[in-house]
């Protein structure tokens, strides 16, 4: 399974995206500042908007999903438990799993945001497409909530996900970096290699290479572990 860009250029009034490369098998993160164009960018990739020119090819993708930043666009459904049914999925079986227990019969917009967020990316990450895309999965999510999601991310064994995202905090382990800066799209390449050239690392990545450490990859963890290698 992969995804080539070729050439990709999208256009709209004063803003333009551009971006080649390849998206392999494996876990990315497109970071880059708000307005940056990594929304725009997978709406490209979802084929909810075409390019100008070039083209995003699909290969042996058969099945792709793609999580808006806001999940009330998502939902379908009157009750909590009509809407996991309608993704093909066990209410019982998500609820534990996003702790929402005893609440199946409530109307989903009497969730939270962060609630709301929780239960429609483990709906997409149970139904484990082939391709799938996230739109800034960590908004509304408290510290915790975003640990639990970056696990979820991590389970998926097979097939590509793409992360876009902004979020300077709390990431999951990921296979490759990318950056998008005034609408022009980087492959930094595979992880952990291209950590070095991320210039919207964390704050966290950027002290550990200034302290001469290297982690293994991104997550806060990581870096912990590899200070503690530098310091003996």
């Amino acid at each position: 399974m992969r995804i080539d860009l070729e050439d990709l250029l999208f256009s709209r009034d004063q803003f333009s995206l551009r971006g080649s490369g390849t998206f392999n098998e494996g876990v990315h993160l497109v970071s880059g500042p708000v307005g940056s164009g990594k929304s725009t960018l997978a709406l490209l990739l979802a084929e909810i908007l075409q390019p100008v020119s070039g083209a995003a090819r699909r290969h042996g993708i058969s099945s792709a999903l793609l999580l808006l930043q806001y999940p009330e666009y998502h939902i379908t459904s009157s009750t909590i438990a009509e809407e996991v049914k309608s993704w093909g999925l066990d209410p019982d079986v998500l609820l534990t799993q996003v702790d929402l227990p005893g609440r199946a019969n409530d109307d989903p917009f009497h969730l939270s945001r962060g609630e709301l967020k929780r239960l429609i990316l483990a709906c997409m990450i149970m139904r484990n497409p082939d391709l799938l895309m996230l739109d800034e999965p960590f908004s509304s999510l408290d510290c915790a909530a975003k640990q639990w999601a970056c696990k979820m991310i991590e389970r998926r064994s097979k097939g590509i996900t793409i992360i876009f995202s902004h979020e300077r905090a709390v990431l999951p382990r990921v296979d490759a970096i990318w950056e998008m800066e005034g609408g022009a799209l980087k492959a930094l390449g595979s992880v952990p290699e291209a950590i070095s050239r991320w210039q919207h690392a964390p704050p966290y990545l950027t002290y550990a290479l200034e302290m001469g450490a290297r982690p293994e990859n991104i997550r806060l963890q990581d870096v912990r572990e590899a200070i503690c290698r530098i310091q003996g």
